[in-house]
């Protein structure tokens, strides 16, 4: 949420300084995310007055005037606005300044031969407006030399993370209730300006869907100007990030944004009989003011008249009956909705406003009537018009929630000594209610009625958490857990051990580690959900109740998620990625449980490396680079990469081609790499080859035995190696894996390594076959070998390919 320094001023009194603002909220739990000084981008910019506007001697549609600034001798700027005249009041940029709008830097220069002394500014040129066909025009008393920031009121701004919990804090008189409360000043009344209200209303308001919608209160104002709004309403709304559009639009924009509470205006000229609060007909269409036409159900409450349904009750209202320059009779709306209700109709729809963020996550029922006659009060003094009675339907809730609370748990539960004077103080700033009992022997304790606009507060834990945040969460003293005598046992599981490990080898290995949303759009899960190939025989794990449609489905693949990221990357610029991400699939188990899965996810997509003198154009990514990184991680992860089999059937999101998996058998797979589907790549608007790896962790088998804090040093054997070469013709689709599998196996005793070196077909080699020469290393015992012995080990070698199909060449 956002808003300037002096839109919270209005509502707290108080010395303290912006910095001293910022820590004071940090520190009650509503973390700063940013601070906007407008102020920084109008430095350089001074009120003036321009003395005279001559034609420019070469430029028809340019002038030349003569500008007092309030210091020195007056300065001649060009101007080409066709406002400009001897006499007004403008805004001058002086020469080193920059341009908010383009970012250029003012210089003293030449135009069409004349000199210029800095730009005489538009409103849009300084980002406060649309407004450009002419230049500012300042009021007869703007002092001259002033700064245009300070003149114009320019006041930093904050954006503050408000969490789910806090919807009392989702207006700036919330934040600024919470200030005052925690020491920084003290809260301001809230100022309802007069009006009279005269007759009854002529408009029948009601509420047909108690559940829905409790509480529908409304009234008419007939007579009203509907124009721009004043500067002050404007830079308000601007601070908080929103559009000024009309006052009437801008003054319920402007209530929500203040103090919480959304309203909405009709055109009263548009509506058709009683205006009522009901569920909507299965099949009933309404144009919102988004311009989207959205399909209602029965499940959902709208606000409609006899014609039909003008608003999506507590989300967005319809363009039907919306408000325009011309109106001047309106129907004010303010009501309760259901929580639940909203939050259901929001993700049926796929619609979201700043409506819906408070309604769903609970409105003060308390406010309705004075937030009415505030936005009518306000509504009368801005814009004329004479408003009717309050029409009152339904009834809001009021059952307040009383706890027992014992002034002793602050201590227990908070580790922090407060006060209990201060404790009382600080839960009736915030609006509670304590009556003193007594319980028991000695024990005190304190009834504490919870205003209703604070649904989060469900027991004595809460207003431990109230009492706390507001000493400050930096009071907490950090004290250490009592510790047994001896040498710590190691706290980490296995698995948090493999996965450290990991993290580490990936890291080395030059991959960034991404953390992704472990929910994922449908389409993208179910896109990997299909025939996976370690562990997709359960179902897609769909949440009922999600925060979102794209964060519907529980991801049933580490790779999504780092594609997703990957295209953000590639979308800014960046010529390749290598990302990495340890976590959990999720699928639907036997009987509805929860199936998780650790797996490691690698993506490398774009360039492997840059384009160079020497290297010419730049290298992508290949199917053997992610071989090579499913190897070195397993080899972390203690896998027996030495006996793994190569195999296909990486999945249907992998080229057929160019992937494979990694198993410890025909049926324990370890791992699949390789390049990606050209169809995977076409989902995920990814352009060039992409190559992906998963490591299924739950499927590495775990060491035998529990180890042992002794350690044996490494002794190297005495006698140095020898090597071998024997090259083998071998059937074209024998995989060389197997191969050297078969040659490790002939003699494991005095063979130590073998691998291949060099692999040939064409001339000389028979159609059908290929040529593969592997290198055997000999390692031997207590002496060396003897010349029959190398022999009998050869002959081994020989005879363990020859099993495979394969033959010595001559």
């Amino acid at each position: 949420m956002k808003f300037s320094i002096t839109w919270l001023r209005d509502h707290l009194e108080t010395e303290a300084g912006l910095e001293e603002i910022v820590a004071t909220l940090n520190r009650i739990g509503h973390e700063v995310e940013g601070v906007e000084d407008p102020a920084e981008k109008l430095a350089g910019f001074t009120v003036a007055k321009v003395l005279t506007a001559d034609k420019h001697p070469d430029a028809d549609k340019l002038q030349v005037l003569t500008v007092d600034t309030g210091e020195g001798d007056p300065l001649q700027v060009v101007c080409g606005a066709p406002n400009a005249r001897a006499g007004m009041k403008g805004v001058l940029g002086l020469p080193g300044a920059t341009v908010p709008s383009n970012g250029m830097e003012l210089r003293k220069s030449a135009i069409r031969g004349v000199e210029s002394n800095g730009m005489m500014c538009s409103v849009r040129e300084l980002e406060l407006g649309e407004e450009h066909d002419g230049i500012i025009e300042l009021p007869e008393d703007a002092p001259v030399g002033h700064s245009f920031a300070d003149y114009h009121g320019s006041s930093p701004v904050l954006d503050v993370a408000i969490t789910p919990n806090r919807p009392d804090c989702m207006g700036v008189y919330g934040i600024a209730r919470d200030l005052a409360a925690a020491g920084l000043g003290t809260l301001k009344p809230i100022a309802v300006p007069d009006f009279e209200a005269k007759g009854a209303c002529p408009v029948e308001i009601r509420t047909d869907d108690p559940e829905g919608c409790p509480a529908f209160y409304g009234r008419v104002i007939k007579g009203v100007n509907n124009g721009p709004s004043p500067d002050w309403l404007q830079l308000r709304l601007k601070s908080a990030g929103q559009r000024p559009i009309s006052l009437l639009v801008d003054l319920t924009n402007y209530v929500m944004l203040a103090y919480g509470r959304p309203a909405h205006a009709y055109d009263l000229a548009k509506l058709t009989g009683a205006v009522v609060a009901r569920r909507a007909k299965n099949g009933e269409q309404v144009l919102a003011l988004n311009e989207k036409t959205y399909t209602l159900d029965e499940t959902m409450t709208v606000i409609a008249d006899d014609a039909g349904v003008h608003d999506i009750a507590g989300i967005m209202g319809g363009e039907d009956s919306g408000v325009t320059d011309s109106t001047t009779d309106v129907l004010l709306e303010i009501a309760y909705f259901d929580p639940e209700r909203i939050g259901v109709t929001g993700r049926k729809l796929g619609l979201a406003s700043d409506a819906r963020t408070r309604f769903e996550r609970g409105v003060d029922p308390e406010f309705l009537e004075t937030g009415l006659d505030l936005l009518t009060g306000l509504i009368v003094e801005l814009a004329g018009g004479e408003a009717s009675e309050m029409v009152k339907a339904g009834t809001p809730p009021q059952d307040k929630m009383v706890v027992d609370f014992e002034p002793a748990l602050v201590q227990r539960l908070g580790g922090i000594d407060v006060e209990e004077a201060d404790q009382l103080a600080i839960l009736e700033s915030l609006g509670f209610v304590a009556t003193q009992t007594q319980v028991g022997p000695g024990a005190k304790t304190w009834r504490i009625e919870v205003p209703l606009r604070r649904h989060d507060v469900e027991g004595p834990a809460d207003l431990v958490e109230e009492i706390v945040r507001n000493v400050g969460l930096d009071k907490v003293e950090s004290v250490a857990l009592p510790r047994v005598d001896g040498v710590a046992r190691p706290t980490a599981s296995p698995q948090q051990v493999l996965e450290r490990k990991l993290r580490r080898t990936a890291a080395a290995s030059g991959l960034h580690e991404a953390v992704t949303w472990s929910f994922l759009p449908t389409a993208e899960a179910e896109h990997f959900a299909l025939r996976q190939a370690q562990g997709g025989r359960g179902k897609l794990w769909v949440l009922e109740n999600p925060i979102s449609e794209d964060m519907k489905a529980m991801r049933p693949s580490m790779l999504p998620g780092l594609l997703m990221a990957a295209k953000r990357d590639a979308d800014r610029g960046a010529a390749g990625s290598g990302l990495f991400e340890i976590g959990r699939r999720y699928f639907r188990g036997k009987d509805g449980a929860s199936d998780e899965k650790p797996t490691l996810g690698v993506v490398l997509v774009g360039e492997k490396t840059a384009r160079g003198w020497a290297s010419g154009k730049p290298q992508g990514y290949d199917a053997y680079d992610a071989k090579g990184v499913a190897e070195a991680l397993l080899a972390a992860a203690g896998a027996p990469v030495d006996k793994l089999m190569v195999m296909g059937e990486a999945g249907d999101q992998f080229h057929p081609g160019q992937s494979g998996t990694l198993r410890l058998g025909p049926k324990n797979v370890l791992a699949r790499f390789g390049a990606l589907h050209p169809a995977t790549l076409k989902a995920y608007d990814l352009d060039g080859p992409a190559m992906a790896v998963e490591l299924f962790l739950d499927a590495i088998p775990a060491k035998k035995g529990r180890g042992s804090f002794a350690r044996v040093a490494f002794a190297p054997p005495a006698l140095q190696s020898i090597t071998r070469d024997f090259a083998f013709l071998v059937p074209s689709d024998l995989a060389a894996g197997d191969l050297v599998r078969a040659i490790k196996g002939a003699d494991k005793q005095a063979i130590t390594d073998a691998r291949v070196f060099d692999v040939f077909a064409g001339q000389g080699v028979p159609e059908g076959r290929k040529s593969v020469a592997v290198e055997v290393t000999l390692q031997p015992g207590e002496k060396s070998f003897k010349d029959e012995e190398i022999k009998a080990i050869s002959d081994k070698v020989v005879a363990a390919a020859a099993k495979l199909g394969a033959e010595l060449r001559g």
